[in-house]
């Protein structure tokens, strides 16, 4: 009678078999996946690559990405930038061996071949994370042996090419994670609202788990799957060590996610305008900060919300040193369709009210014009024959400095150096400095440019003053760190240092709005006509912040002015800068002096009696280039000449007197080449002034 036979014998005698037979068939693939490399094209890698446009701030933060043109959010991603503990999950729960094999797990193969063949089933699978990368590079929809041949090959080839970080960072970009999802970054940045850097234990293990079934185990739709799918992957990680056990648990305590959230959109506008420019880039990286955009658009939002519904709002930070843009908020919202938040409002032409009345003042200091302790009269006047400003609360103060009338904006006294400078010449000296100045239609410049009856848009205003911050000279404001090199060019200048100084000393005593620190920022508001826009731009020495707010369909806003409106929200968004404003240094020449102490054409403002025997400087015409030469080894003076006026005559280089004359004609002595600013002023009060260079 021979031997009972078990179950448990079978299994002993049918092991050898199984594995011998396992062998056979693992041999019989990898020869079949041998044969047929030749055969295959070259793996085409070229949409595997494709990725969504994303915009960076100054130091890789992301600002915004755009869905590729097929509509998925696959986002760039390099394989430092993964929290070390969803690598370390990711190969114990998908590929332990992913460092060790050439594409393809021998032994994995060997254990799924067994298992097959014992069970006459597929029990488990042998793909690596190659293979899955080879399977998303090149989908295939059958599941056949010959597919996963195929797969073999793709995979050795995948790691030939591209090496096993190279081979990652493909399964980083391309694993899907249900709906548009593709990739790492894309899902965390959609289910856990956070960069994949910075993954908690349990949000880690959620994001291994989810590609093996992204709509079967989508958070969104189905967050008791993904919670399983989850805790399967923690278990595993405990059971192999790769986490401690507390751990584990721990994070299976931890809620799923049980939504989407939105992708990062910050400064949208500049974001868009960044890809416009280069629609080519895949990655833009611009000058803008965003942990300082973060903290200002709801600060924009919300002042803007305060004044009633259809308003919006518009901020700029510049950096005076360099031009460079810190922060652009275009709008009070973009997705706020009922304040037109897609319009970018830092480049809509606006009427600015009195915030041009510093360069106004820069220009009459350059021109010998005034002193900031001039006495200037604010009364009610007439100019031509019709026009008679009315100052903003329809009072008049008498006799004031030039100080205390720019501080306290007052018109009359604008208008009356705006006569002595001449509209056209003030137009002409701002888009001289790089201002796009619009002019109503067919309109010539005349004295109600001084109160804002022109056009200009928010950017523009923020660089003329960054210009008065850099002691006259105006930047060109940067945007991009990643634009093209510009050669270096003499900058335009809308004022002479002594001038620029004179004019951010002033503005740093005017009255700052309630509940705000007196002489922190040099600043300057503006309403325009109809109270359509409420202005108010500030500088320290870094720094120089613009604000607007109003209707982007032009349409007034009682009660919208700018010391009400705009410069609260000024002074909160400095707060927000960080550290204390720095005061514009004064310069060495600068004539700091009571009304009493001042030249005696400094000393009041007195207006022409008309053109006749008008003051004028004869030579050197504006604008002029002069080379001196020099004679027997030293500089040559430069003939200052002058008709009509009352003598004597005082002139003045860069807003400081050098010299004084009963004649029409003198003579300076330049201590160097550049710009410079020559003016002359007469016993009646009257002056010119012209700017040249000297070489």
């Amino acid at each position: 009678m021979g031997a009972r036979t078990t179950p448990t014998t079978r299994r002993r005698r049918a092991a050898p078999t199984a594995a011998v037979v396992s062998l056979i068939v693992l041999a019989a693939a990898l020869a079949l996946a041998a044969r047929s490399w030749s055969s295959l094209p070259a793996i085409d890698l070229a949409a595997a690559n494709a990725r969504s446009t994303v915009v960076l701030d100054r130091t890789g933060t992301l600002l915004r990405p755009f869905a590729t043109g097929d509509g998925r959010w696959r986002l760039p991603l390099e394989p430092d930038a993964v929290d070390p503990r969803f690598l370390a999950l990711l190969t114990a729960y998908e590929d332990r061996r992913f460092r060790a094999h050439p594409g393809v797990d021998p032994m994995a193969l060997l254990r799924a071949a067994g298992q097959w063949l014992a069970a006459g089933r597929i029990v488990s699978g042998a793909s690596t994370l190659s293979m899955q990368v080879a399977r998303l590079v090149e989908p295939r929809g059958a599941r056949s042996l010959p597919a996963k041949l195929r797969q073999i090959v793709r995979a050795i080839e995948l790691e030939r090419r591209l090496g096993k970080d190279g081979v990652l960072r493909l399964y980083l970009a391309l694993a899907p994670y249900g709906g548009p999802v593709e990739g790492l970054r894309a899902a965390s940045l959609a289910y856990v609202g956070r960069e994949p850097a910075r993954l908690t234990l349990a949000e880690a293990a959620l994001l291994v788990a989810l590609p093996q079934a992204p709509e079967a185990r989508r958070p969104d739709r189905f967050p008791d799957a993904a919670r399983r799918a989850r805790d399967r992957v923690l278990d595993l990680a405990a059971a192999r060590g790769v986490v401690p056990a507390a751990e584990a648990a721990a994070a299976k305590a931890e809620p799923v996610p049980h939504g989407r959230k939105s992708f990062p959109m910050l400064a949208p506008h500049a974001a868009e305008a960044a890809v416009a420019q280069e629609p080519g880039r895949a990655m833009h990286r611009l000058t803008l900060d965003a942990r300082l955009q973060a903290r200002l658009e709801p600060l924009v939002a919300e002042r803007a919300a305060a004044f009633g519904p259809g308003l919006s709002a518009a901020l700029l930070v510049v950096d005076n040193a360099t031009g460079e843009v810190r922060a652009q908020v275009g709008s009070a919202g973009y997705l706020d369709s009922t304040r037109s938040g897609a319009i970018d409002m830092t480049g809509a032409v606006r009427s600015p009210g009195s915030a041009l009345k510093p360069f106004i003042y820069a220009m009459a200091f350059d021109a010998g014009l005034a002193h900031p302790e001039t006495l200037i009269e604010d009364r009610p006047s007439r100019f031509g024959a019709s026009y008679a400003p009315e100052n903003f609360d329809l009072t008049f103060q008498g006799t004031v400095t030039a100080r205390r009338a720019l501080q306290l904006s007052l018109n009359v006294p604008a208008v009356e150096l705006m006569e002595a400078l001449g509209p056209a010449r003030f137009i002409a000296r701002l888009r001289a400095a790089g201002a796009g100045i619009v002019l109503p239609k067919d309109a010539a410049p005349g004295l109600p440019v001084a109160l804002g009856g022109l056009g200009l848009t928010l950017a523009d205003l923020a660089r003329l003053y960054a210009g008065l911050a850099r002691g006259g000279e105006v930047p060109v404001l940067k945007r991009r760190l990643d634009g093209p090199a510009v050669p270096e060019a003499v900058l335009p200048r809308i004022a002479e240092p002594v001038a620029s100084w004179y004019v951010a000393d002033v503005l740093r005593g005017t009255p700052p709005p309630e509940s705000a620190l007196p002489n922190r920022i040099a600043y300057k508001t503006g309403t325009s006509y109809g109270y359509r826009d409420a202005w108010a731009v500030g500088f320290d020495r870094r720094y120089t912040v613009a604000v607007w707010l109003g209707r982007p369909d032009g349409a007034g806003v009682p009660g919208l002015v700018g010391r009400v409106a705009a410069a609260p929200l000024l002074f909160n968004a400095v707060a927000r800068l960080g550290g204390e404003p720095e005061p514009v240094a004064r310069p060495r020449d600068a004539l700091v002096a009571a009304t009493s102490a001042l030249p005696p054409p400094l000393r009041a403002l007195r207006r022409e009696s008309g053109p006749i025997d008008r003051l004028r400087i004869a030579y050197p015409p504006d604008g002029a280039r002069i080379d001196l030469g020099a004679h027997e080894g030293m500089p040559a003076g430069l003939a200052l000449k002058a008709l009509g006026g009352t003598l004597p005559l005082t002139w003045l280089v860069g807003g400081l007197p050098v010299t004084e004359s009963d004649r029409r004609q003198a003579e300076w002595q330049p201590d160097g080449a550049g710009f410079v600013r020559i003016s002359v002023l007469d016993a009646a009060g009257a002056s010119d002034s012209v700017m040249v260079r000297i070489e």
